[in-house]
């Protein structure tokens, strides 16, 4: 019983398998499928509590919190210098709701991204990330929008160079992992 339809072997120049051929392809990729788990599992060594430990300590992860910190010292040290530079308090407020545009979001992100919830399991915490990035976008565009009417006199590159300055601050987070030479190995 044959398939109806153009088939591998109704193409000028071209056979179709032959059940030895498929015999032997399925053998083959069997036995790929085969070597490569074993080669996968070869230099795979599962760490014991004090290892992974050890191995934590090397590389500690940033902590949100940390990061959220440093966007309000930046953006208060951004307005308190726009508003010192051009002496105007209207400056001095731009820059500061320049900074909350970014600080309110990173600051619900973080609350989400470190509640109990969102460390169940892998799927959920990618969930959860993807979730808490959509409501930061979403609350900054909403503060944007409301800028005018909250701030009187809005002054716009203000506003923009101390947002821009507390986004900088995600950049300054990596560089505070630093790069950590790797260990030598003995044989």
């Amino acid at each position: 019983m044959r398939p109806k339809g153009p088939q591998l072997g109704d193409a000028p120049g071209v056979q179709a398998d032959t059940p030895r051929i498929a015999a032997v392809r399925r053998a083959r990729s069997s036995a790929w499928d085969e070597s490569e788990d074993e080669s996968a599992y070869r230099g795979f060594k599962r760490l014991s509590a004090l290892e992974a430990q050890a191995l934590r300590d090397l590389d500690p992860p940033v902590s949100p919190w940390r990061v959220v910190a440093t966007q309000v010292v930046a953006g208060f040290v951004v307005a308190c210098l726009a508003g010192l530079v051009m002496g105007s308090v209207s400056v001095f407020w731009s820059a500061l709701y320049g900074a909350g545009v970014v600080v309110v979001p990173a600051v619900l992100m973080a609350r989400g991204m470190t509640s109990r919830l969102s460390s169940v399991n892998a799927g959920v915490s990618a969930v959860s990330f993807m979730l808490w990035e959509f409501v930061k976008i979403g609350v900054s565009v909403v503060l944007l929008m409301l800028a005018p009417r909250i701030v009187e006199q809005l002054v716009w590159p203000a506003l923009l160079l101390a947002l821009l300055v507390c986004i900088k601050v995600y950049w300054v987070a990596l560089l505070w992992r630093g790069r950590k030479p790797k260990p030598v190995e003995r044989l």
